[in-house]
C-alpha cells in the first residue's frame, strides 16, 4: 500500500482518545493523513492528540459527543476551517458498558446504546457525505462494528442490534453514495487487546486469545490495517462490505476448549 494514498487526505475518526480509534488515528497520521480526531473526554483526547503530534502527525483533537447533532455538526466545522472538507471518516465511537439483561434492560438504558452507537453513525455519516459530494470528493467512510453483529452477547441485546443496525445502514448507504464515488464499508473487531485490558495482566490476555483459532489476541494496530486498506486505492472496487479482523472467531463453530483435541502428531509439528 503506498502511502501517497492517504498522504495529505483529511481523516475524521470518533472515538479516537483511546484503544482501538487511537490505533486508527496513529496510523492514518503515520501515513501523511490530517487528522482529526473526536472522543467526549477533553482531557483524554488532548492527551492522544499530544501523542500523535510527537510521533510526527498532524491531529486536530474536537471534543464531541457524536450522539447530539450541534456537537458533531461543530466537529464537522472545526475539521473544514482546519482541514477543508474530509475524504475518508471512520466512525469508531461505541458505548457497550454497562451491560444488561434483557429481563432488566430499562429504555434509558436502549436510549443511550442507540444514541451512542447507531445515531451518531447517521449523524456522522449524513454530514461527512454530504460535504464530500458538495466538494466532489470520492471519499471512503469506515464503521467500526463488531463480531457482535454476526453473533450473540449475553445481556448486551441493545449493543449487539447497533452493530447488526450499523451493518444493515453501511450497505444501504453504500448504494446510496456509489453514484457519487463515495465507497462506505465495515470492518468489525473481533478480541482485540487496548488498554482497559491491562489491568487483567498477561495471564489473562492468553486466556482470551486462547478461544481465537489464531492463539493471539488482537491489537488495534491489526484494525487498523484493515481500515487503511478499505480508505486506499487497493479497495477502490469495494464497497458495502464487511471485514471480520477476528483472527478466525467467526469462521469456528466452538471454542478450542470445547472441540476435538489436536492429534499428538499434529501438536508435534506447532510453532514453539
Amino acid at each position: 500500500m503506498r502511502c501517497e494514498e492517504v498522504c495529505g487526505k483529511v481523516a475524521v475518526i470518533t472515538g479516537a482518545s483511546r484503544g482501538i480509534g487511537f490505533g486508527i488515528a496513529a496510523r492514518f497520521a503515520a501515513e501523511g493523513a490530517k487528522v482529526v480526531i473526536s472522543a467526549r473526554g477533553a482531557e483524554a483526547l488532548e492527551h492522544a492528540a499530544q501523542r500523535i503530534r510527537q510521533a510526527g502527525g498532524e491531529v486536530l483533537a474536537v471534543p464531541t459527543d457524536v450522539s447530539v447533532p450541534e456537537q458533531v455538526e461543530h466537529m464537522f466545522q472545526e475539521t473544514v476551517r482546519a482541514y477543508g472538507p474530509p475524504h475518508i471518516l471512520v466512525n469508531n465511537a461505541a458505548w457497550a458498558t454497562p451491560q444488561a439483561h434483557i429481563l432488566e434492560m430499562d429504555l434509558q438504558h436502549w436510549d443511550t446504546v442507540i444514541a451512542s452507537n447507531l445515531r451518531s453513525v447517521y449523524l456522522c455519516c449524513h454530514r461527512a457525505a454530504n460535504l464530500m459530494v458538495d466538494a466532489r470528493i470520492k471519499g471512503s467512510i469506515v464503521n467500526i462494528s463488531s463480531f457482535a453483529a454476526a453473533r450473540a452477547h449475553r445481556y448486551m441485546a441493545a449493543y449487539d442490534a447497533t452493530k447488526g443496525g450499523m451493518e444493515a445502514m453501511t450497505r444501504t448507504m453504500a448504494l446510496d453514495l456509489a453514484p457519487f464515488g463515495i465507497r462506505v464499508n465495515v470492518v468489525g473487531p473481533g478480541a482485540i487487546h487496548t488498554e482497559e485490558f491491562e489491568a487483567y495482566g498477561e495471564e489473562a490476555k492468553a486466556r482470551r486469545g486462547a478461544v481465537v483459532p489464531l492463539g493471539r489476541v488482537g491489537y488495534p494496530e491489526d484494525v487498523a490495517g484493515a481500515v487503511l486498506f478499505f480508505c486506499s486505492d487497493d479497495a477502490s472496487y469495494i464497497t458495502g462490505q464487511t471485514l471480520y479482523v477476528d483472527g478466525g472467531m467467526l469462521a469456528q463453530l466452538r471454542s478450542p476448549q470445547v472441540d476435538t483435541p489436536l492429534p499428538e502428531s499434529v501438536k508435534a509439528r506447532l510453532p514453539r
